[in-house]
């Protein structure tokens, strides 16, 4: 191959529609992999640990994670039309379980069962699919300081989860000892040492890495599992409603609330994806669409046991970074993604890695969750009237949450709506007071 032809095949990774070599593609679409599949894999772990699931009930649910998350990519990337209607927003994202509904699908797993979430996830699919026609009327209600006030909430609701698993896992007769906090802070050393003076794949990978620093380090103090890895299966197919679907009112509400805010910070992501990878805004059509497919998609997920998916800002990131917007390379990403889905001895390994380790790794990230919403908050100007509302939602979602018995009197269904997870009510706080404070004529 000449000069001139590799300069030209270099050019397709940066059309939307080029199609660069595999060999070219590939280590970029690794690259993606491995950006997100630590994140992508997680919830589904937390939820099968909350949920008490079985080892082979918890590999099917890391299956579904894998699996579906691939085929959600593949129709954002190549979207169904027929007239009007469109499915798929055609731009280079990667979709994956979303750690904002972990917060609420811990409170639902604990207290009705995964089956329960996945109900739960059609009728926010269902919500998602509304949002996506309605978008420019939809769209006013959830200005960056109401979306800030949420994706902080969620940060922080995270916290205490990411600490119980560094101190071992609840319920795990080490709990609190000494070894798993040893190797949970190990494994957020190098996280954070790769995060700040890492490059290129060594940044992009640091949490990869540093669960595979702390797990080797778990091996040297013998608490590493691997029984659920020897009646794993080569090869298999998720199986539809292995989980049932059951709906619960008050975690359709619940679940529902979540899919509206996440359907509009999909805006941003899919945003940032067209700024910084084609200097250019995405169409309507595209947003239509790519909110519309995540609604649908999220619907079929649930019949076969994926947790609710959302576009991963890692990923986002790296487009942004590179400019790499080939299809190719993000359609080849998500079929690693499915092979490693189909495979479940790849996910029961995943299984195998001790609660300290992921704590240690995902601390980071949640972290980084709560302060993605500070920024949000701040893009609008932090006067009176703003502080009131983020204040008041956050106080009241973290404080009723935190005060376990505040809500003891009230019927079952008000405490998993708004005592389970401090989201809801901080969402719902956040909207109603952005509607009635007066000076909303104002805001930037």
């Amino acid at each position: 191959m000449n000069g001139e032809t590799k300069e030209r095949t270099s050019a397709m990774l940066f059309d939307l529609y080029g199609k660069p070599s595999a060999s070219q593609a590939f280590p970029l679409a690794l690259q993606h992999v491995v950006a997100m599949i630590v994140g992508c894999v997680t919830p589904a772990i937390i939820v099968a640990g909350v949920g008490g699931l079985s080892d082979k009930d918890s590999v099917i649910l890391i299956q579904a994670a894998l699996v579906l998350s691939a085929l959600t990519t593949l129709v954002q990337l190549y979207p169904f039309q027929k007239g009007k209607v469109r499915i798929g927003s055609g731009l280079p994202v990667i979709m994956g379980i979303s750690f904002a509904y972990v917060p609420t699908m811990q409170a639902i797993a604990g207290d009705f069962g995964v089956g329960t979430i996945l109900g739960a996830q059609i009728v926010g699919g269902i919500i998602a699919v509304l949002v996506g026609i309605f978008i420019k009327q939809i769209r006013k209600f959830f200005p960056p300081l109401i979306t800030g006030t949420v994706v902080f909430s969620i940060g922080l609701s995270l916290y205490p989860t990411a600490i119980n698993y560094m101190a071992g896992g609840v319920g795990n007769p080490q709990y609190g000892s000494w070894q798993n906090w040893v190797i949970a802070v190990i494994t957020l050393i190098i996280v954070t040492g790769l995060n700040h003076y890492g490059k290129g794949i060594w940044k992009l990978s640091s949490i990869l890495i540093g669960i595979i620093s702390g797990y080797v380090v778990a091996l040297f103090f013998g608490i590493v599992d691997f029984s659920a890895v020897s009646g794993a299966s080569f090869f298999q197919i998720p199986m539809p409603l292995h989980f049932g679907v059951v709906f619960e009112p008050s975690a359709c509400v619940a679940i529902g609330i979540l899919f509206a805010i996440n359907s509009i910070q999909a805006i941003g992501d899919f945003t940032a994806t067209t700024t910084g990878g084609m200097d250019r805004m995405p169409t309507d059509e595209e947003l239509n669409g790519g909110i519309v497919a995540y609604g649908c998609c999220n619907i079929i997920s649930a019949l076969f046991g994926g947790l609710p998916t959302a576009t991963f800002s890692q990923n986002v990131g790296i487009v942004s970074s590179t400019k790499v917007v080939a299809k190719r390379v993000f359609g080849m990403a998500a079929c690693i993604l499915l092979i490693a889905g189909l495979i479940p001895k790849f996910s029961s390994v995943l299984l195998t890695i001790p609660n300290c380790v992921l704590g240690g790794a995902t601390v980071s990230v949640f972290a980084s969750i709560a302060m993605t919403g500070v920024k949000l908050i701040t893009a609008a100007p932090m006067d009176y009237r703003n502080t009131t509302i983020v204040g008041l939602a956050v106080a009241l979602g973290m404080g009723i949450t935190q005060a376990n018995a505040a809500l003891g009197s009230f019927p079952a269904w008000v405490t998993t709506i708004f005592g389970k997870s401090p989201v809801v009510l901080a969402t719902i706080t956040a909207i109603v007071l952005n509607l009635v404070l007066p000076g909303r004529d104002s805001e930037t």
